[in-house]
């Protein structure tokens, strides 16, 4: 059987509240039960008092109206001396029936209690409509009244104000005491019930593919944890899905340009050979355009290979590398491009080498993908800067950074997040491949890719480890 949180929260509470009104009920019964026993001993104090007799006359007290009269006063009760061969003796002012009227014969006489015994007011009795707790009281010698009866009258409104004054302080503090404790409980397990309700549906929603976070709660506690659990999960299946979509990207990329690289490739390969084939047969032609054309005819080849294995792991084997001379091979690939563009490239290279520890052909196509992309960005009159840098400390890890930087007004807002995932570009003719690749070679020699905005420039960050 289903049972809400509200109610498992509210049982325990139920138990502890029955546990409190079963405490409240004793506490209160038995300051009633004291109260009357504390009201019995009072009565029966007065009662010793006028019935006690001794031998010293002077000791003991005579009834009369006006003895009887005080009593009354003292103690609230109302008092009868009944003597078969004298009038009956009552206080002066009263309105007492029974001093018309002959009192309840049915009334037991009463005997004091003993050492381990509590008194008691008497049995009830009505006079004239009106309840009374009865004490009947023989006299003897050497009692001067010796030979009647003392009644005395205890009225039951007097008793029943004095029991539940005595009562009432526990039984309204355990009431009350109860009542506030449903109440916060309600709102406890009410906010928890509405909070757990919230993570719910904010799991159902994850469960439908939305990955939005939701807002904490103020309240610093577990279930405040677990909200933070939540975003953390919704995160990381953000980051799953968008791993999933590349994946498939790539997946559909390597099914598509497969037969279409292949045959590229082999054209590519024909036009190579039949450059280096004329340039055999004429010696006397100038040497350099065509060595130009032949390093871009290699560089579509080197790309071609790099799109047949995008998504997979390199194979190329790692040895040292010279990144100037690949960095100045890539940028002088470039330089016909930029002089017809009027493009300015500002690339010197620098004294001395820097080794790396790589596949020459993936890092020059890394290269050559990250400044041709910066070539482009940067427009008609632009400038493209190319510079190299040494970062890191021996024991801290040492590396090489190599910064693109561009005048060109960079990535549009709505693909700059995602600029390294396959198919996302923002030039009209461009599919958005090459900086996928440059990044997926960068991470393969251990190093990353990165870019951001500078003074109005777009720098482009290669970090490549010591060997």
């Amino acid at each position: 059987m289903r049972l809400s949180l509200r109610y498992r929260l509210l049982l325990p509470l139920t138990l502890l509240l029955v546990g409190d009104a079963a405490a409240t009920a004793w506490a209160a019964t038995t300051a009633a039960r004291a109260a009357e026993r504390r009201l019995a001993g009072q009565l029966w104090a007065v009662a010793r008092t006028l019935t006690e007799s001794r031998p010293d006359s002077r000791n003991t007290f005579p009834f009369t109206e006006f003895v009887l009269e005080k009593m009354k006063g003292l103690s609230g009760a109302e008092f009868l001396f009944v003597r078969p061969d004298k009038p009956t003796i009552a206080p002066t002012v009263t309105t007492f029936p029974a001093k018309n009227t002959p009192p309840p014969a049915d009334v037991p006489i009463a005997t004091p209690a003993g050492d381990d015994e509590d008194h008691q007011l008497g049995p009830p009795v009505a006079v004239d409509g009106r309840e009374y707790r009865c004490l009947r009281l023989q006299l003897r010698e050497p009692h001067p009244n010796a030979g009647g009866d003392l009644y005395i009258f205890y009225p039951e409104s007097l008793r029943r104000t004095a029991v539940w004054d005595a009562a009432r302080p526990p039984l309204v503090f355990g009431v009350v005491g109860g009542l506030v404790a449903v109440g916060l409980a309600l709102a406890t397990g009410t906010g928890l019930v509405r909070r757990i309700r919230v993570l719910d549906h904010r799991t159902r929603l994850i469960a439908g593919g939305d990955f939005r976070p939701m807002p904490l709660p103020r309240a610093d506690d577990e279930l405040t944890d677990l909200c933070r659990s939540v975003n953390d999960m919704a995160r990381r299946l953000t980051e799953f899905q968008e791993a999933m979509q590349r994946s498939e990207r790539l997946r559909v990329l390597g099914q598509f340009s497969g037969g279409l690289a292949h045959q590229l490739r082999n054209a590519a390969a024909g036009a190579k050979l039949a450059v280096e084939l004329f340039m055999t047969e004429n010696p006397l032609a100038d040497p350099e355009p065509l060595r130009v054309a032949l390093r871009q005819l290699a560089r579509i080849e080197t790309n071609l290979r790099q799109f047949l294995h995008l998504g997979k792991p390199p194979s190329g084997a790692k040895v040292p590398c010279d990144l100037m001379k690949l960095v100045d091979q890539s940028a002088s690939l470039l330089k016909p491009q930029c002089q017809h563009a009027g493009i300015r490239l500002e690339w010197e290279l620098p004294p001395g080498g820097a080794v790396v520890t790589g596949d020459p052909a993936q890092l020059s196509h890394l290269f050559g993908n990250v400044i041709g992309n910066a070539v482009e960005a940067a427009g008609p009159e632009g400038t493209v800067e190319v510079r190299i840098a040494e970062h890191g400390s021996r024991d801290k890890g040492r590396w090489f950074a190599v910064e693109v930087i561009d005048t060109g007004p960079g990535p549009p807002p709505e693909i700059a997040g995602k600029l390294f995932e396959p198919f996302v570009t923002g030039k009209e003719e461009g599919i958005g491949l090459g900086l996928a690749v440059a990044k997926q070679a960068a991470e393969a020699h251990g190093g990353k890719l990165s870019w951001d905005r500078r003074d109005g420039r777009t720098v482009f960050r290669i970090e490549l480890p010591w060997p």
